[in-house]
């Protein structure tokens, strides 16, 4: 079992820097490469470090590359030397401790959009995502069903078309995940047998929004087949159970509820936590005595 955390560590005071288009349109795409570099040596970083402390799972930020998919971006940046000698530095290190690396497309990502635009542009994402993440040696693309657009069951049916479309590299990495207001874990099941993509269980989103239904644990494993180890993951609400904000920490019984819940099960647990590695460390320590 690998625990982890999600792109920021407030250890090393991590940033990753963005970019204005107006800035890029004024200094060229140099400042893109720029500002890659440094994101990419973050990340660097935090995988030494995550390696020095235990930690074996690692969300990557998506925001790498600013402007990753914008027209003004013409930098072919996987094919540049100096972006593939980091890049190879961090996948080698992943390769090695066997580290977990996952990314998470954002809200604008939205494949099942009426939208052909939409469709479109969230495809050219994850292009991006796939093309970086083979870079960095990973494996876990999380994708939201997206927006219900006031008929649940087209809009699931339109996410399972338009998964097909993908191409075979984006399908090998991508795991739908249930949300917290729209799509249950029933939901996203329906859509996995439709077209087989893995279902990643967040039992935080599940306790907020299940229409009542318990959590059929063995459907969800067996989404996994072919895919290797399940992932999942986990947060405490910040004033309550169900409370959809995330806490700055995970506490000790979310994570004991889950682990009765997987039982003898392998599986690697992203923890959602303001606190990033600091919310992961006691249970790394916790699980290192057992």
């Amino acid at each position: 079992m690998r625990l982890g955390y999600a792109c920021m560590n407030t250890e090393l005071k991590t940033v990753f820097r963005t970019l204005r288009l107006a800035t890029v349109e004024a200094e060229g795409t140099a400042k893109i490469k720029e500002l890659t570099l440094k994101n990419m040596q973050t990340t660097l970083e935090i995988i030494q470090w995550n390696i020095e402390n235990n930690i074996f799972f690692y969300r990557a930020s998506s925001s790498m590359i600013p402007l990753s998919t914008h027209p003004v971006n013409d930098w072919i940046w996987w094919e540049d030397p100096d972006f593939l000698a980091i890049a190879e530095q961090i996948r080698l290190l992943v390769e090695a401790s066997q580290m977990r690396v996952s990314m998470h497309p954002g809200q604008y990502t939205v494949l099942n959009s009426p939208k052909p635009e939409v469709v479109k542009k969230s495809i050219e994402d994850l292009e991006y995502h796939d093309r970086l993440i083979q870079l960095l040696g990973g494996n876990d693309l999380i994708l939201h069903t997206g927006g219900a657009y006031g008929d649940k069951k087209s809009a699931k049916a339109r996410f399972a078309e338009n998964y097909l479309n993908l191409s075979n590299s984006i399908k090998r990495r991508l795991r739908l995940e249930n949300d917290d207001k729209t799509f249950t874990v029933r939901d996203v099941l329906d859509v996995s047998k439709m077209c087989g993509v893995p279902v990643c269980f967040d039992i935080h989103h599940h306790n907020c929004n299940n229409d009542g239904k318990p959590v059929d644990f063995a459907e969800i494993l067996a989404t996994w087949e072919g895919f290797g180890i399940p992932k999942i993951h986990i947060s405490t609400g910040k004033e309550g159970f169900t409370d959809l904000r995330h806490h700055e920490l995970v506490s000790e019984a979310d994570f004991n509820e889950l682990l009765l819940l997987l039982g003898d099960t392998d599986a690697d647990i992203m923890f959602e936590a303001k606190l990033k590695e600091q919310a992961v460390l006691p249970f790394v320590k916790q699980l290192a005595q057992k």
